[in-house]
């Protein structure tokens, strides 16, 4: 019979693999996905295979996790906007109001936007290079990824769908490669509409 203990480190092994898939279907909008942990973690409590207490203790960790991948992304998030809003000389949220009105950021940016994307280059290849160092990308991915760097993010620099894929500059869906799909990452947002604006 398989004792608890094991039981219980797979439940957690599950949940913590669970938590990149959760976190990629609210991404996506779709939220279900995250529901079948509850699910089964629920079903065993019933079998009486894990306990109450242990299934609040793997949510608990579950939400940590959770907490702190969202803060990592945050912060990256604003380090990103720091560093568009340096480059160009113009306050986040003014790039921001003018990018939810449908401008470029190459077009905000004006005369420095070959510094802007010499800034975004020099971002992205320093993450490229520190995923390989952390192991997540392979030299040969990386130089791969590097090689087409400069022309994506002037084509995103200059599209009205920016790094997101909506308006403006957002999370860059693009260059995933390596381990897991990971990709150098940061962008800005637009501020959310008003409802009936």
């Amino acid at each position: 019979m398989v004792s608890k203990k094991k039981i219980v480190v797979a439940v957690v092994t599950a949940v913590a693999l669970s938590v990149g898939v959760a976190g990629t279907a609210s991404a996506h909008g779709n939220g279900a996905k995250g529901n079948g942990l509850s699910t089964i973690l629920s079903d065993l409590v019933k079998k009486g295979t894990l306990t109450q207490a242990q299934v609040d203790a793997i949510n608990a960790a579950k939400e940590t996790v959770a907490n702190k991948m969202r803060a990592a992304r945050d912060a990256k998030h604003a380090e990103f906007e720091a560093l568009v809003a340096k480059t160009i000389g113009l306050d986040a949220a003014v790039i921001k109001t003018r990018l939810a009105a449908g401008e470029t950021l190459g077009a905000i940016a004006g005369a420095k936007k070959d510094a802007l994307i010499a800034a975004l280059v020099a971002e992205k290849t320093k993450r490229i290079d520190a995923a390989v160092t952390a192991g997540k990308l392979t030299a040969a991915q990386a130089t791969t990824m590097k090689a087409g760097l400069v022309a994506l993010v002037t084509a995103k620099v200059d599209s009205a769908r920016g790094l997101k894929g909506g308006p403006g500059m957002g999370k860059d869906k693009g260059h995933k490669g390596g381990k897991g799909g990971h990709s150098p990452k940061g962008g800005m947002t637009p501020p959310a509409a008003t409802p009936g604006a």
